[in-house]
């Protein structure tokens, strides 16, 4: 069997899934039964000063049979007595030496606060503690969250509050509510953090209800934006992951988060640059067990292809993402697309698709149930193979047309002829 174990930024894991902080890791109740469950780790629940929540918090984004296919939350950081949460911490730290425990923090901008809450935090025997700068609705409001995310600034100065005076590992828990998601971890890095954790919930509102005309959720009547998660996030979070791995000024460990929910999910995550992954919708969605699928499933994976540790994974598809202008032109490489006749039921969904979205080039044949592909005229957008009901009907094929050139090298080009 694989090694799925991980030391990520020092902090040791017996495999990478963690919960995210959140709802299912606010009590030691949770956590500890999460462990038994295989988790190899968890993010507390932020702890802070008291708050007061609302209710209700939670709307979901339902989609073509699928629940919550995105979740909205507009609840805030731990309501639970400070005093409470260390106490299950230590608990929880004690009877589970060997699974990563972190503390999810969010204070005012004192040092004097930061430095007495981090030394509360390491009597508990936690790993490392995470700075929450990302919570996009409630705690923002009130100068915390991802108003501090969004101001590099901030995020390099309170990072250095917590950094100043933590002996144990400081992950900053980035917001995507920016425009380059670079900007706040380079301020993160300059603050000293040792690693970063991506992507916090993103800024929304999940929908109105057509009867009560009421915002979701409802609040006696009113609502807010909230922060959006769940399996719809997982392209952004992708993205904003690859950016961070691939950006040289950065350099620090990163924990993938954002709909991560099957195991296929993981190992996309771990090849674009995570080193431990965070889960919060899927477990509250399916429960602690789904955690047994996402190990056995990597393991089967890493033992498929030879690969002995599950740390090898990590950035070996990054490199391959980057700018646009170093793709190469259709002038040098082109998809085709090409129709399988024996497997095609004739639904026509690719002839509309490409006649009615895309650029015309597949017709019909009257007495031939498989439309046909003029390959002349197809640019290889794809929208045909993702339209198709049938998989591998419609295959992409690849077709070299002339010497490789970019974008970055036909202008080049293009200006040394004209010199």
């Amino acid at each position: 069997m694989a090694d799925l174990s991980i030391n990520f930024a020092g902090i040791q894991s017996p495999n990478p899934f963690w919960l995210a902080s959140g709802p299912l890791t606010n009590t030691g109740y949770q956590v500890m039964k999460a462990f038994d469950e295989g988790w190899g780790g968890a993010v507390w629940k932020t702890v802070g000063d008291p708050i007061i929540n609302v209710g209700s918090r939670l709307g979901s984004l339902d989609y073509g049979g699928r629940r919550m296919m995105g979740l909205n939350n507009i609840e805030l950081i731990s309501d639970r007595p400070i005093e409470d949460n260390l106490r299950e911490i230590a608990e929880v730290k004690r009877k589970y030496p060997h699974h990563a425990v972190i503390v999810s923090m969010m204070f005012e901008a004192k040092p004097a606060v930061w430095a007495e809450m981090v030394k509360r935090v390491e009597d508990t025997g936690a790993d490392a503690i995470e700075l929450n700068f990302g919570c996009p609705h409630g705690m923002s409001e009130r100068g915390m969250g991802s108003v501090v995310g969004q101001v590099p600034e901030y995020t390099e100065a309170m990072t250095r509050y917590a950094v100043d005076v933590a002996s144990i590992p400081v992950i900053v828990k980035l917001t995507p509510n920016v425009t380059d998601i670079r900007v706040p971890g380079r301020a993160a890095v300059a603050g000293g953090a040792q690693a970063l954790s991506l992507i916090n919930t993103i800024n929304s509102v999940i929908g109105v209800d057509l009867d009560t005309w009421r915002p979701i959720p409802d609040v006696d009547g009113r609502g807010s934006h909230g922060g959006y998660c769940g399996p719809a996030v997982k392209p952004i979070a992708l993205h904003m992951l690859s950016s961070l791995y691939n950006d040289q000024t950065v350099g620090l460990p990163l924990c993938g988060i954002g709909g991560i929910e099957t195991w296929r999910d993981a190992v996309e995550f771990m090849l674009l640059g995570a080193g431990a992954l965070q889960v919060c919708t899927a477990a509250m969605h399916y429960g602690f067990r789904m955690v047994r699928d996402l190990t056995e499933g990597l393991n089967d994976y890493l033992d498929e292809r030879h690969i002995a540790r599950v740390e090898d994974l990590i950035g070996q598809a990054a490199p391959k993402v980057g700018d646009w202008n170093d793709l190469r032109l259709s002038t040098s490489f082109q998809m085709v697309a090409r129709i399988h006749s024996e497997s095609c039921i004739g639904c026509n969904l690719c002839h509309i698709a490409c006649d009615d979205g895309a650029h015309q080039c597949i017709g019909r044949i009257p007495g031939q149930i498989a439309p046909v592909v003029r390959e002349e005229d197809c640019v290889g957008c794809n929208l045909c193979s993702l339209v198709c009901p049938v998989p591998g009907c419609i295959e992409m094929v690849p077709v070299e047309k002339g010497p490789v050139e970019t974008w970055r090298q036909h202008e080049a080009r293009l200006q040394q002829q004209q010199a």
